[in-house]
């Protein structure tokens, strides 16, 4: 992954300074490391051969982590001369919205101009490449990993106590929050304008959908092959890629029309479990017989899960508690070890075209909105939960489960049967450590996140929802992190821009027809996808962690040790700790060992921070 860091509004003539913020974002992949420093700026950018461009002249300095196309054609030819950094810095006098949008792909920029006391900073519209900033006094720090910025002398490191409430609730941290005082993130497609000490952030880019599409089957179909083709091809482009196969129509369509792409039989890795209901090998190697690729596999062991969890806690700027993040390394590791210098992967194929199982469910919820409120108070609800001895009736239990959550307004329904929720929060935290928080934050950046997509139809705001939530805040973590921990780049076809766009054009049945998930989607890829694969449920990397904690010591002494540890930060109540790891571990080992993971993991995450 690697990374870029700097600063606007400190002298110092000390350039050491600048190189030891940046140790943090070549640590795990071994990254070269440039930098540049003006008289009160400075910048340096830890990335592979062709992912950073730095550019100082005259008090300006610009930087770009990533990989940006310059989408006119003009600027581009002028890039390919001086550098896309100079170009930036060039074009500056646009100002922050149009600069931005003069450019497509993932990168994370810095233009920084120390004369007028101005910077610009942005990220790309899905936030592959992240940004995290901070000001102190009169200066202005920004770097795409947290580890990074604590460096700085004037760098705090506080720890916020809300941060670590949103995620034991999320079990990651959503932008723009971190888990750090002071410190934020930029959202997904937005940029940050800093001018004599004051802070502007806002978007440059919105998912726009247009909902009323009235393009024929056929040339969409055209149009999404031709599109899918040429996101392939770039996200390939200039790397000995490979490609994850989790045997999912996402990742078993990047890894066919990567074969299809560079006319050879691509290399393409998995990931096993020897339990049962978790491994879904069989899927991928069909995938892999149907295009023929060169299938590498590896099944994960308890063993390598204790191995992997203090790496995985390091490699993590903020808690994160996304467990698929141990596969999804070992997966990128296999790759590595084959000289495989770019992986791709199939996320934003269902935050794009209506994949996950949620939004059918949420459908089926909406529907109960459209029976006349008079009926539903006056008949249905009291029919059913008054009738007596309605809890012994299988049917009524049903409808009563469902009127209940049907009767939650959005975005909060989706978080019905959240851990944290459930459990309670003040049987989870100690009173002191909600004394410091709010405890309504979380379903409220939910609701915010929601509110601001103008889509009509209510798959749309929540495929909006899940692009920053679910994709940025979550899924594209996982896998940039577990690959930077491999020593590999990760890349996503599916969110190249013009691929988003056209995702933003199909109407809302042709992502969800009633219940029927991603049905363009599905329909286009007939015959070019095995027939096994379009029909398959939903999987992917999941990690058997609850039922292995049952029967493997070293993980369950690794959890114990570190659960102990936990109770005596303050933050989690210990007679919640020992029911859960004793008699709610014993009743639902799957469900609850999802909490167990998620608190163990946020001490390891402690664990690997300096001065925790």
């Amino acid at each position: 992954m690697s990374g870029i860091c700097g600063w606007i509004g400190w002298n110092t003539p000390e350039r050491d300074l600048i190189e030891k913020m940046a140790v943090p974002l070549g640590r795990f992949d071994g990254t070269a490391t440039e930098s540049a420093m003006g008289a009160r700026c400075a910048v340096a950018v830890a990335a592979l051969e062709g992912a950073a461009d730095i550019h100082l002249r005259d008090g300006v300095l610009a930087a770009v982590w990533g990989h940006p196309v310059l989408r006119d054609a003009a600027l581009a030819d002028q890039a390919a001369q001086q550098g896309v950094a100079a170009v930036l810095a060039g074009q500056r006098h646009l100002g922050p919205e149009k600069l931005c949008a003069l450019l497509d792909g993932a990168f994370a920029l810095c233009v920084l101009d120390e004369r007028a006391g101005e910077a610009i900073l942005a990220t790309d519209r899905a936030a592959v490449s992240p940004l995290t900033w901070q000001v102190a006094g009169e200066t202005l720090l920004f770097a795409s990993s947290a580890d990074a910025l604590l460096r700085h002398p004037l760098v705090r490191g506080e720890i916020d106590p809300q941060g670590i409430y949103n995620y034991v609730y999320f079990h990651m941290v959503p932008a723009p929050g971190t888990v750090y005082r002071d410190q934020h993130r930029l959202l997904p497609g937005h940029y940050l304008h800093y001018r004599q000490g004051r802070i502007e952030t806002q978007p440059y880019w919105r998912m726009r959908f247009q909902e009323d599409g009235k393009r024929s089957f056929d040339d969409l179909k055209s149009d999404f092959l031709a599109q899918l083709r040429h996101a392939v091809g770039t996200a390939a482009g200039g790397a000995k890629v490979g490609a994850f196969l989790s045997g999912g129509t996402d990742s078993s369509t990047i890894a066919g029309m990567l074969c299809d792409v560079t006319g050879t039989p691509a290399d393409t890795y998995s990931i096993g479990f020897a339990a049962q209901g978790y491994d879904e090998m069989e899927y991928a190697r069909i995938a892999s017989r149907h295009f023929g690729t060169r299938h590498h596999e590896y099944y994960v062991t308890p063993e390598d899960v204790v191995a992997a969890i203090p790496d995985v806690a390091a490699v993590c700027d903020q808690p994160f508690g996304n467990a698929s993040a141990v596969p999804a390394f070992y997966c990128a590791r296999l790759a590595r070890a084959d000289g495989i210098t770019r992986m791709l992967g199939g996320d934003g194929g269902d935050e794009l075209f209506g994949g996950n199982e949620r939004y059918a469910k949420q459908h089926v919820f909406a529907l109960y909105e459209r029976v006349p409120p008079l009926l539903r108070k006056a008949l249905l609800e009291p029919a059913v939960f008054n009738f007596p001895g309605g809890d012994r009736v299988t049917l009524l239990r049903k409808a009563k489960s469902y009127i209940e959550q049907a009767s939650v307004g959005m975005p909060a329904r989706l978080e019905t049967y959240n851990l944290l929720g459930r459990y309670g929060a003040q049987q989870v935290f100690s009173a002191d450590f909600l004394a410091g928080v709010d405890t309504g934050e979380p379903l409220a950046g939910l609701a915010r996140t929601y509110d601001a997509s103008d889509a009509k139809s209510l798959i749309n705001r929540m495929l909006a929802l899940d692009l920053k939530i679910t994709l940025a805040d979550n899924d594209l973590p996982k896998v940039m992190k577990a690959c930077e921990l491999a020593g590999v780049e990760a890349a996503f076809p599916f969110l190249n821009d013009a691929m988003v766009a056209f995702s933003a054009g199909l109407t809302p049945q042709q992502k969800l027809n009633g219940t029927q998930l991603r049905w363009f989607f599905k329909e286009a890829l007939k015959g070019f996808l095995p027939n096994e694969i379009i029909t398959k449920q939903k999987h992917g990397f999941g990690l058997p962690f609850g039922v292995w904690l049952q029967q493997h010591k070293g993980l369950q002494e690794l959890a114990s040790d570190s659960l102990t540890d936990l109770k005596r930060r303050g933050i989690v109540r210990g007679d919640f700790i020992e029911q859960l790891t004793g008699r709610h571990l014993q009743e639902h080992a799957g469900y609850h060992g999802t909490m167990v993971w998620v608190l163990m993991m946020l001490e390891q995450w402690f664990r690997q921070r300096a001065g925790a």
